[in-house]
C-alpha cells in the first residue's frame, strides 16, 4: 500500500507526483466546500477536536480518509508533534487509546514517553525526503511503522505525514480473484509491467483506490499506458463483473459527446429516430473511462460536472433524470492543475475528477523496466506471428534501454513488433533494430533542438540553485516552475 497521493512534489515518486496531480498548491483557496469539514479521527470517534485549518491539508486527510476507511490496512495522520490526526478504524483495531491529542507513542505502540528516535522525523527534517521506510530487519519500530510519507501544506511546508503500518498477519484461507491479480508477480499488476520503485509504488497505489467509489484522475503521457491502468483499477475492484465503459473525448464532438454519455430521446435532434441508452447507463454497476478528458468544452465540463454532483443524467430532450451508479475513471496526457491556471479547464470539475489522482511515469523515467517490457512485447509479438520465441542480444538490449521513446510503452512494444515480423534468425540483434528508427531519431535536427534546449534549461537551474545556496523551492520559484518539475528536471539533468 502507499500514499502521498495528494502533495505537489517530486513528479517521479508515485505518491509525491499524485501531489503534483492534485493541483493543491496554487488554488488552496478554492478547495471545494465539502473537503472544509472537520476532519474526523476514526469513522466512530471524534478523536482530534482541532482539525487542520490549512485547506490543502485538509483536503488532503479528507481524501485520506475516504481511501482508508473500510481498509484491513492500517493507515494514520500525525502532525509535526506526533498528534494522530487521522487513523482508519483498522489502526486501532488492537489499541483501546482513543482520546483527543493522542501521540502515537501512545496510540499505537502503548507507551507513555516518546519512542526515542523516530524514522519518521526524516519528512519534517529534510524537504527533499519524500519516503521512510522502516527497516525490515529486526523488530522494527515499536508503533509497527512500515514507511512515512510527507504531507504538504498549501506553502509547501512539510506539516503532517502519512504512515502505513506493518499489515496484520493474515489467515491462510483461501484467496479471493483480487488477491490472484495481484499475485501474478511482483513485475506486474494485471496487464501493467514494471519493477522499477516508481512502478511498485503505483502497483500498490491501485491495490489500495480499486475498491473506492471516488472519482480516478489519471495522468501521464501519451503511450503510457492509462486506459491499461483504467482496466486494471476495475478487475481489481468489487465492480470487475460489471461493464468497464471507454470513451474517447477527445474523437467526438461536444453535440454527439454529450449524446453518447447521457444519452438521447426520440427527436431531440436531426437524426434521432429512436431512444437511446447512454454510455453512462451501460456501464451501470461498472466503470466509465472518460479518455482525454482535457479535450472536453467549458459547455461539456459543466454538463459533466452536474452528473458527478448529482449522481444522475438527463438524456440529451429528455425531461426526466436517471440516477447513475457507475464509478468515474479519466485520464489526460495534460496537466490538468496547468490548464485550470490557464482558466481552459473548470476547476470545481478538477477536483471532482482528481479526489484520488494518479500518474503513470514516461518509460524514460523508468529505463530499468525496458528489458522486461522487451522481453515480454518478443514473447506476445513472436507468439502472435506464429514464430519461435527469439532472444535479444545484450547490445540490442542497451540500445534498446538507452533510446529516447517519445512515444513511450506503446512506441516499445510497436518497435519490437515490426523487429520481430520483418527480421529472421534466433536473435533480434542491434543493427535490426536501431535501422527501424531509434537512432535515426536521435541524430534528427528535431533532437539536436532538444538536446539544445536541454542544455539551456540545466544552466539556468545550476545558476538558479547557485543564487539561492541550493535551496529548491526557492529555485522553482525564482524559475517560476512547479517544485515538481524542479525535481523532474534535477534527475533529468543528473543535478546534485
Amino acid at each position: 500500500m502507499t500514499s502521498d497521493w495528494f502533495g505537489r512534489t517530486e513528479k517521479y515518486s508515485c505518491f509525491t507526483r499524485l501531489r503534483r496531480m492534485h493541483g493543491c498548491e496554487a488554488m488552496s483557496s478554492t478547495v471545494p466546500s465539502p473537503l472544509k469539514n472537520e476532519i474526523t479521527l476514526s469513522d466512530s470517534a471524534r478523536l482530534n477536536e482541532s482539525a487542520p485549518t490549512d485547506p490543502v491539508i485538509t483536503a488532503r486527510i479528507e481524501a485520506i480518509k475516504q481511501l482508508a476507511q473500510g481498509l484491513s490496512d492500517r493507515v494514520a495522520v500525525m502532525d509535526r508533534s506526533f498528534n494522530v490526526v487521522y487513523a482508519n478504524e483498522a489502526a486501532w483495531a488492537e489499541n483501546t487509546t482513543r482520546r483527543p491529542h493522542a501521540k502515537c507513542y501512545e496510540a499505537f505502540a502503548q507507551r507513555t514517553d516518546p519512542c526515542g528516535t523516530c524514522p519518521a522525523m526524516k519528512v519534517f527534517e529534510a524537504p527533499e525526503v519524500q519516503c521512510v521506510s522502516c527497516s525490515g530487519g529486526g523488530d522494527g519500530t515499536a508503533c509497527g511503522m512500515q514507511q512515512a510519507f510527507p504531507l504538504a501544506d498549501a506553502n509547501g511546508t512539510v506539516a503532517s505525514m502519512l504512515v502505513l503500518f506493518q499489515p496484520t498477519p493474515k489467515s491462510q484461507g483461501r484467496t479471493t480473484p483480487e488477491d490472484s491479480i495481484g499475485q501474478a508477480g511482483d513485475d506486474r499488476l494485471g496487464d501493467l509491467i514494471g519493477r522499477s520503485p516508481i512502478m511498485r509504488q503505483l502497483f500498490d497505489m491501485t491495490r489500495l483506490v480499486a475498491d473506492s467509489s471516488a472519482t480516478v484522475l489519471i495522468q501521464g503521457e501519451s503511450g503510457t499506458g492509462k486506459e491499461l491502468l483504467a482496466n486494471t483499477i476495475h478487475a481489481l475492484s468489487n465492480r470487475k463483473d460489471r461493464p468497464f465503459v471507454v470513451v474517447d473525448c477527445g474523437s467526438l464532438p461536444e453535440t454527439l459527446l454529450e449524446s453518447e454519455l447521457f444519452g438521447h430521446v426520440k427527436g431531440a435532434f436531426t437524426g434521432a429516430v429512436a431512444n437511446k441508452r447512454g454510455l453512462f447507463e451501460e456501464a451501470d454497476g461498472g466503470t466509465i473511462f472518460l479518455d482525454e478528458i482535457a479535450d472536453t468544452t467549458p459547455t461539456f465540463q459543466a454538463k459533466l460536472l452536474r452528473v458527478l454532483q448529482e449522481g444522475e443524467i438527463k438524456p440529451v430532450g429528455g425531461t426526466r433524470a436517471l440516477k447513475i451508479h457507475a464509478r468515474v475513471i479519466s485520464a489526460s496526457n495534460q496537466d490538468l492543475a496547468d490548464l485550470v491556471k490557464a482558466k481552459t479547464f473548470r476547476q470545481d470539475l478538477y477536483y471532482r475528477l482528481a479526489v484520488l489522482p494518479l500518474y503513470l511515469p514516461a518509460l524514460r523515467e523508468r529505463r530499468e523496466d525496458i528489458p522486461l517490457l522487451v522481453r515480454h512485447f518478443v514473447a506476445a509479438s513472436c507468439a502472435r506471428h506464429h514464430q519461435a520465441v527469439r532472444q535479444v542480444a545484450e547490445k540490442t538490449m542497451r540500445a534498446l534501454r538507452d533510446a529516447p521513446w517519445p512515444g513511450n510503452v506503446r512506441q516499445l512494444q510497436h518497435h519490437i513488433e515490426r523487429a520481430v515480423v520483418t527480421t529472421t534468425g534466433p536473435w533480434l540483434v542491434c543493427d535490426d533494430l536501431v535501422s527501424g528508427g531509434i537512432i535515426a531519431e536521435d541524430e534528427s535536427l528535431q533532437s539536436a533542438s532538444r538536446e539544445a534546449v536541454a542544455q539551456t534549461e540545466r544552466a539556468r537551474i545550476v545558476d538558479a540553485l547557485q543564487k539561492t545556496a541550493g535551496n529548491r523551492l526557492k529555485a522553482a520559484k525564482l524559475l517560476k516552475i512547479s517544485r515538481a518539475s524542479l525535481y523532474n528536471k534535477l534527475r533529468a539533468y543528473s543535478i546534485e
